[in-house]
């Protein structure tokens, strides 16, 4: 069925197509960019631990580049499996090398966003940021499962690209926007601790609905995978 979504794949399988021809060229193979992937993500990771440690609270301009930097991961996750189709270089072990560092990339990404949130005491965001390495990495786990028992488990929402652009396109407008309207601005809330809202939530609230969202999906995944087992006699 032909949606926004695959209209949208369409339009960037366009702008990556002469990348993907460059590196079909030089003999890239997709299990080399699927590992620049993981080490760019690392990276990523990487910045918001060193944000944690160099920054004080209110600067948010290394969250700005840990969100560019996640992004840009992201383009290699979607080149992978464009040049292994393309490039007919797709194997058994590459599907099932593409999904094990992805699920490495996730848990790395949010390693570096927890312990930046813990470290300037965003506890509330950080629980949240917990619950959606949760929800991400169940969301996974749910497909994977159901297709080894034969069940196609495909839906839901909140699926690896649209975390990324999530999680990666909110930090860095969190990271443009902080300059513009303060680091320090504040809705205050019912208690003082807890804003309605302040420069960070540009961040975090889209995380927390990442957090819902994932989390919603892999309950999804149960509910069909035990519809469809039921409904062929399993």
């Amino acid at each position: 069925m032909y949606t926004l979504k695959s209209a949208g794949q369409q339009v960037i399988y366009q702008i990556i197509n002469p990348f993907i021809k460059l590196l079909i060229a030089l003999k890239v193979t997709p299990n080399i960019v699927t590992t620049v992937g993981l080490v760019l993500n690392i990276a990523a990771a990487g910045i918001f631990v060193y944000a944690a440690e160099a920054s004080f609270r209110g600067d948010f301009s290394y969250i700005g580049w840990g969100g560019a930097m996640i992004l840009f991961a992201g383009v290699f996750d979607m080149i992978d499996g464009r040049l292994a189709r393309v490039g007919n270089m797709s194997s058994k072990f590459g599907a099932f090398y593409d999904s094990v560092l992805d699920r490495y990339s996730e848990m790395f990404m949010f390693l570096g966003i927890c312990y930046y949130l813990i470290s300037h005491h965003y506890l509330f965001s950080s629980f949240f940021a917990f619950l959606a390495l949760i929800g991400s990495s169940m969301v996974s786990y749910t497909r994977s499962r159901a297709e080894g028992l034969g069940v196609k488990c495909d839906i839901g929402w909140m699926q690896r690209p649209e975390r990324i652009v999530i999680i990666g396109g909110s930090a860095l407008i969190c990271g443009i926007l902080a300059p513009i309207i303060g680091n320090d601005f504040r809705i205050e809330g019912f208690s003082p601790r807890i804003p309605w809202f302040e420069t960070i939530s540009i961040f975090t609230i889209p995380l927390t609905l990442v957090a819902i969202l994932s989390n919603y999906t892999a309950l999804q995944r149960i509910g069909h995978t035990k519809k469809a087992l039921e409904e062929n006699g399993k």
